[in-house]
């Protein structure tokens, strides 16, 4: 397992991210955009498990397994939804999703058409990986006046 824990800012601004939110109904969540990437292998086994453990238990080195991480071939897919919607799954090809990549092959090609679909209350959010952080990727949903959730 690998982890960042969260500071007391990020707490911080977690709880007053709810609190913003705590009134919002099915309609105002409707035009929000969720996306994320997902990476999915072509080997039988990924070694990837998803074990639940009571809490305290889950840094304990019975439950750990050193492996090396050496590339696996297969595939990296996006994909977006919303409460009634959802977007193309695309599939991220050929190595590593750059900003650039992101801003062409997925930005331009789902979320812009998706976002005029919606009209002037669409909301994007992503999940802040760095791809999605580049400095080129902010400009451009600045140009196209993105209203992305923070």
């Amino acid at each position: 397992m690998v982890c960042i824990p969260l500071t007391p800012r990020h707490r911080a601004a977690r709880r007053r991210w709810a609190a913003e939110h705590r009134d919002w109904k099915q309609h105002d969540w409707s035009q929000v955009l969720f996306t994320d990437e997902s990476q999915f292998s072509v080997e039988c086994d990924t070694l990837r498990v998803l074990v639940l453990r009571d809490r305290g238990i889950r840094n304990n080195p019975a439950f750990v397994r050193e492996r090396s991480q050496y590339r696996r071939a297969g595939w990296m897919v996006w994909g977006g939804i919303s409460i009634g919607a959802r977007t193309d799954l695309h599939i991220i090809r050929n190595g590593t999703l750059t900003g650039r990549r992101y801003e062409d092959e997925i930005l331009r090609p789902h979320v812009i058409p998706y976002a005029g679909a919606i009209g002037d209350s669409f909301v994007f959010r992503d999940d802040n990986a760095r791809p999605h952080r580049a400095r080129l990727v902010e400009n451009m949903l600045e140009a196209e006046t993105m209203h992305c959730m923070e």
